[in-house]
């Protein structure tokens, strides 16, 4: 599939789940970053801006730039948008945990709690209006387990979750053309193409240091391994990349498919070829 074809598949999906779960309205955290700014636009083409809800959950390490990019893509799509900071709430876990931690709530723990927390407010707010959580998760990180259990992994569905990080940037170019070609303004603001893609969990974190390789080549492997069915032996061949990482990538994807078995539905298109492949 083409990038159009792709928004065209994840959108139509996601307003079929939606409407079949007998839902009219959704809510979704709006981080400033790709992932949630795509799902925030998918949903407002596929239900109406008037019936998406966007959340801006700021925590102690959230960037005063991806806050505004959170709002200005809220203001472009004409999207309601609200600020719930999670700092004090991510204090109080601290202060309750510190001790059974070892001293401290710090590391993995920490940022977990921080991502923990942003779910506890959105199904709040879920269940206060009756609107339907969205998962902004993407295939390249469900694949990895970059992701945290009831935190990000939460939400009814992620029309974004047979989708590798590449193409969801592919598919995001798509929208904006889109809009200018009909005589609009493309409603994801440049910032959000550019800057280094972070859930902004710890001090200068970026999400491809984490992961210990870049999205485009970590989607180059997953493809490879995944849809293709190729072992560590046929990628590195192909490829020219090195072995070690081929391995790693392959023995971290095969170690977090207890991760992926308790996310959320996705769009069920032949994305990548034969769907059971995926």
């Amino acid at each position: 599939m083409n990038p159009q074809q792709m928004y065209v598949a994840c959108t139509d999906a996601l307003g079929a789940f939606v409407r079949g779960a007998g839902f009219t309205d959704v809510v979704i955290g709006l981080s400033g970053g790709m992932d949630s700014t795509l799902v925030a636009v998918m949903a407002a083409d596929a239900l109406g801006a008037d019936h998406v809800h966007g959340v801006m959950l700021p925590g102690p390490y959230s960037s005063e730039s991806s806050i505004d990019d959170a709002e200005a893509l809220a203001l472009a799509l004409g999207i309601s948008n609200i600020t719930v900071p999670i700092c004090e709430p991510f204090e109080a876990f601290e202060a309750v945990l510190a001790r059974a931690c070892g001293g401290a709530l710090t590391g993995l723990a920490a940022e977990n709690t921080q991502a923990r927390c942003r779910m506890v407010c959105l199904m709040a707010l879920s269940n206060a209006h009756g609107w339907l959580m969205l998962n902004t998760g993407n295939k390249s990180e469900a694949a990895m387990g970059y992701s945290t259990l009831y935190g990000d992994t939460a939400g009814a569905f992620a029309p974004l979750g047979g989708v590798y990080k590449t193409d969801v940037f592919a598919m995001a170019r798509w929208r904006n053309r889109r809009a200018v070609e009909e005589g609009g303004t493309g409603p994801i603001p440049v910032n959000v193409f550019v800057k280094p893609p972070s859930a902004e969990l710890a001090p200068d974190q970026e999400d491809e240091k984490s992961l210990g390789v870049d999205y485009a080549t970590l989607d180059r492997i997953l493809v490879a391994y995944v849809e293709e069915g190729k072992d560590a032996a046929a990628i590195v061949a192909e490829s020219g990349l090195s072995r070690d990482l081929v391995d790693y990538v392959i023995a971290r994807t095969d170690a977090n498919a207890f991760k992926r078995a308790l996310e959320p539905p996705y769009p069920d298109a032949p994305f990548y070829g034969d769907p059971a492949s995926r």
